[in-house]
């Protein structure tokens, strides 16, 4: 796979995107990788796109919150001064 800095995939971006292979591309800073640019594959079955999206909301409605959420349970006074 082919890696590039961000400041040259900034000034090249249009360009490398069009002629991106199969194998995609990532970019780096400071020699780092920070992101993988991949192609969109169009053959790609459909369930292969969207595998989870039947799981969106399964547990709705099955569990329930007790007690204050927001809390720790702990009592804490920010202005005792002892």
């Amino acid at each position: 796979m082919k890696t590039i800095e961000a400041a040259q995939f900034r000034e090249q971006c249009l360009s490398l995107l069009n002629g991106l292979d199969s194998e995609g591309l990532i970019v780096t800073e400071d020699g780092k990788p920070i992101a993988r640019v991949l192609p969109i594959e169009e053959d790609a079955p459909p369930a292969k796109k969207g595998k989870n999206a039947h799981l969106i909301g399964i547990l709705r409605g099955k569990g329930e919150i007790r007690g204050d959420i927001m809390s720790t349970g702990i009592r804490w006074d920010a202005d005792d001064q002892s």
